[in-house]
């Protein structure tokens, strides 16, 4: 499906649902993964002769998907073939999940050391869909994301969070798929088309055009406006808050009732 094929996108203040990616998006994780990617792939790539490790791989093979289908795309990239191996492969192990364990092991390291703080932009942002009475939700591919938003202390914000954890055990494909948007989208009781899919990467932004979402926001940390709406971006902001006016009107109290008419 091509942008062109999806019908009109629905109005920020007519969705019932916002659904969040995490890294790059809510929290500048996508700073900590790529640190630890490059962690693990500058010596591995040099140490095989091949192409370098750059900051663009990041964005062109690994962002936005789950860890052993990115570790799997850079490979081939660089014309390395390994085996799958298996999600219990030690972090020493040549097999794609043995590398996808020791990238997870260099995030935790590099998580633990720095910690992690929400992008104010969008912490205003979620603060004022919430007070709008929108329902939230974080769909990652990170198996790492529940630690992450306790780290950023916003975990008690989202009553959904479908994670890798979440997609591994229920069998769900990661991201440009839109399954896990889906599945975040049904625990609500909502359509697709009642939701609003917010995401940093390309891979992300296509999983919401694939699943026909009501709105596809693209938020620009490094990928580029005009690949994120080449790749099903309805908007592009390089802010949340740049969206909070769009956001429906908090609900007001509630007026108070009439004063009973006694009865004679």
């Amino acid at each position: 499906m091509t942008s062109s094929d999806r019908s009109a996108p629905v109005r920020l203040a007519d969705a019932r649902a916002l659904l969040f990616d995490l890294d790059g998006v809510l929290t500048p994780t996508a700073d900590v993964h790529m640190r630890a990617w490059s962690r693990l792939f500058t010596p591995y790539l040099a140490a095989h002769g091949v192409a370098p490790y750059t900051e663009q791989d990041y964005f062109a093979y690994i962002d936005g998907k789950p860890r052993y289908d990115g570790v799997r795309s850079l490979l081939d990239a660089r014309g390395i073939e390994l085996p799958q191996g298996t999600p219990d492969d030690a972090p020493d192990q040549d097999t794609v999940c043995g590398l996808g364990n020791r990238k997870n092991a260099e995030f935790t390291a590099e998580l633990t050391e720095h910690g992690v703080e929400p992008y104010p932009g969008s912490l205003r942002f979620l603060v004022a869909a919430i007070d709008a009475g929108l329902s939230v939700a974080v769909v990652s591919s990170s198996a790492n994301a529940k630690s992450v938003l306790r780290t950023a202390g916003i975990l008690e914000r989202f009553p959904v969070v479908i994670d890798g954890l979440v997609a591994r055990e229920d069998g769900l494909a990661g991201k440009p798929a839109p399954d896990t948007y889906l599945d975040a989208a049904s625990r609500f009781g909502l359509t697709a088309a009642e939701c609003v899919v917010v995401e940093d990467a390309t891979s992300g932004v296509a999983a919401g055009r694939n699943g026909s979402f009501g709105l596809v926001v693209g938020v620009d940390r490094g990928a580029g406006a005009d690949a994120l709406r080449q790749n099903g971006a309805d908007v592009v902001v390089t802010d949340l808050a740049d969206l909070i006016a769009e956001l429906p009107e908090p609900a007001g109290p509630a007026e108070p009732a009439e004063p009973a008419v006694p009865t004679t």
